[in-house]
């Protein structure tokens, strides 16, 4: 099975950390995003992925090629408007074979094997308790009879959550097709809502699947708890010597930890220094230094450095913060 993976957002809400990396390249427990939802497609079976890139979409590229022998498509989404566009821009993929459509920039946590199995198209689905900022679908038990977008009045409170399993990829390109050559827009952008909705109007059958681990890393502060859900999967991590570790954490081997406490729910990646440090509930990135200082909820982006008390940081690529005044 083929995956897409639309990545082409500019991660507004994770500056400063998106100025230097695109979104799905910013590090949670120890990898990339993006690197997190390779790994369990890879693990669950699927065989070629189509990645929709814009924003800093070359590092995107370098990334994957470097670490994945994934066959990998890469296609260029030149303007944001919207995931309908996006998925239309890779429209070479959607031929007769089924597709999985998954959101680059959320961490899921759900067995997908009953979709190879499944003869209907099939959205992922979570109860939540204001709709208003998500696609919704309603159903009559079995099917799904209705998708709205982002309703100002609840019709449903069973959200989509970015897993989109289309069993007939040819009918949504048709869809998609009538979106653009008629511009039909919802809030100024093409809907991937309204194109599978217009494919339940031509008589398309959708299920629905339960999404329960469902992580998004769109914040800093939903950053941080997909790093904490995580970590809990994580084997215990031996101490360094003169160091004290409260689990779960991650260390990267290739990280220098002297006389600090690391944890709970921190990640210390490849590269990174820590020293005389207290460390907990954040992420230090690749390379960055943490010295004589207590971090507590804390992003360091890579490079990084900072020095001096006590402090709750959220700081970007290649900064200095000493806080010793």
């Amino acid at each position: 099975m083929r995956a897409i993976i639309p990545v082409a957002g500019v991660g507004t809400r994770l500056r400063p950390h998106t100025y230097t990396l695109p979104k799905v390249l910013v590090n949670v427990a120890g990898k990339p995003i993006l690197g997190h939802i390779l790994d369990a497609l890879i693990e669950q079976g699927v065989t070629s992925a189509t990645i929709i890139t814009g924003y800093k979409g070359d590092l995107v590229e370098e990334y994957v090629r470097s670490n994945y022998s994934l066959p990998c498509d890469f296609v260029v989404q030149d303007e944001l408007l919207g995931l309908g566009h996006a998925i239309w821009t890779a429209r070479e993929a959607l031929t007769s074979e089924p597709v999985l459509i998954i959101l680059g920039d959320t961490v899921f946590d759900v067995d997908l094997s009953i979709l190879r199995t499944s003869q209907f198209s099939s959205l992922g689905v979570k109860h939540v308790d204001d709709p208003r900022r998500f696609g919704v679908v309603v159903t009559d038990g079995q099917f799904v009879t209705r998708l709205v977008e982002k309703p100002e009045a609840p019709v449903s409170n069973e959200a989509l959550v970015g897993l989109y399993y289309i069993a007939q990829p040819n009918v949504l390109r048709e869809c998609l097709e009538h979106l653009i050559t008629n511009d039909i827009r919802t809030k100024g952008e093409y809907q991937l809502t309204d194109a599978l909705q217009h494919m339940v109007d031509k008589g398309e059958k959708f299920t629905t699947f339960a999404v329960d681990g469902w992580h998004d890393c769109g914040k800093p502060e939903t950053l941080l708890e997909t790093n904490r859900f995580l970590l809990k999967s994580r084997p215990p991590v031996t101490a360094p010597n003169g160091c004290v570790v409260v689990p779960p954490v991650h260390i990267d081997p290739t990280a220098i930890v002297e006389h600090s406490v690391v944890g709970p729910f921190a990640s210390i990646s490849k590269g990174a220094v820590v020293r005389n440090s207290i460390v907990r509930d954040s992420i230090i990135c690749d390379n960055a230094t943490v010295a004589d200082i207590a971090v507590n909820q804390s992003i360091i982006g890579e490079n990084a450095s900072v020095s001096g008390r006590f402090a709750t940081i959220n700081i970007g690529d290649a900064s200095i913060v000493n806080l010793t005044q």
